[in-house]
């Protein structure tokens, strides 16, 4: 136990064990983190030394230094620290590996932080006032894996999803349809062996040209599908022919998307 004044003179008392203790923990699971979002392979002897080296850091703060002395040898040490905890390879596999450690460090300080003011302090009107409450050193423990977990569950839905987003320009006898595009496993349909994307008819409101009508299966029950011979479609610049674009009556439920693409173009994009 040490102790120390603050700006106004209070003596303070200061638990360097446990500080130590929580910042360990605290860079232990934010190590875990870039491994985790990025599929590294994460070595817990590893992680476990880099949470160690963070975890000194702390005693820094014993000394007198200016306020950006004290942030080279922060940037300093959290390179280090994702040297130690993934070696080897490359620049830029370091690189996302460091970016991704400041992001969920930014992540978990701040909700942390929000979580600790709402806590801690009550208002009257425009007058904010401490009551005594607080986030305290076994609730840090508690949250700050629930906190990382949540983050991480997150950036895999959000990865997941948009990388199966994908820019299109639909070609029919020299119109252009641009939009959108979603990879959707659950479209398999074909028409002579070609597949079929679909398409928000509110994006094609103008086509004129010749089309079928082709019988679909939707949720429990048969409709009829209109399709246009496509010249070609153009998906992340990649130019594929021979494709059918049908028009869709229902709107898609998915955030930004006009333009379904089949399951069984995946081979080409």
């Amino acid at each position: 136990m040490f102790f120390f004044y603050n700006d106004f003179g209070d003596k303070m008392k200061v638990y360097l064990d446990l500080i130590l203790i929580l910042n360990f923990f605290l860079d232990f699971f934010l190590l875990l983190t870039p491994g985790i979002i990025l599929k590294r392979n994460i070595n817990i002897k590893l992680i476990t030394t880099s949470a160690f080296i963070g975890s000194l850091t702390i005693l820094i703060l014993f000394f007198d230094m200016t306020s950006l002395s004290l942030f080279i040898i922060k940037l300093i040490l959290s390179i280090i620290m994702i040297i130690v905890a993934y070696p080897k390879k490359n620049l830029k596999y370091f690189f996302y590996n460091l970016l991704l450690f400041y992001i969920a460090s930014l992540f978990l300080g701040g909700t942390l932080y929000m979580l600790n003011i709402n806590l801690s302090y009550k208002n009257n009107g425009v007058i904010f006032y401490h009551h005594g409450l607080g986030i305290n050193f076994l609730m840090l423990i508690f949250l700050a894996p629930l906190i990382l977990i949540f983050y991480i569950k997150e950036q895999k839905i959000i990865k997941n999803k948009y990388n199966n987003y994908y820019k299109v320009s639909i070609n029919i006898n020299e119109r252009q349809i641009k939009g959108t595009g979603y990879i959707d496993s659950g479209n398999n349909l074909t028409y002579k062996r070609r597949p079929v994307i679909l398409i928000d008819k509110r994006k094609v409101i103008f086509l004129k040209e010749e089309y079928r009508i082709i019988p679909y299966k939707v949720v429990n029950k048969t409709s009829f599908l209109k399709i246009y011979k496509c010249d070609y479609v153009k998906i992340n610049n990649k130019i594929i022919k021979n494709i059918y674009l049908g028009i869709s009556d229902d709107s898609f439920n998915i955030d930004g998307v006009d333009i379904l693409l089949n399951n069984k173009l995946m081979e080409d994009i």
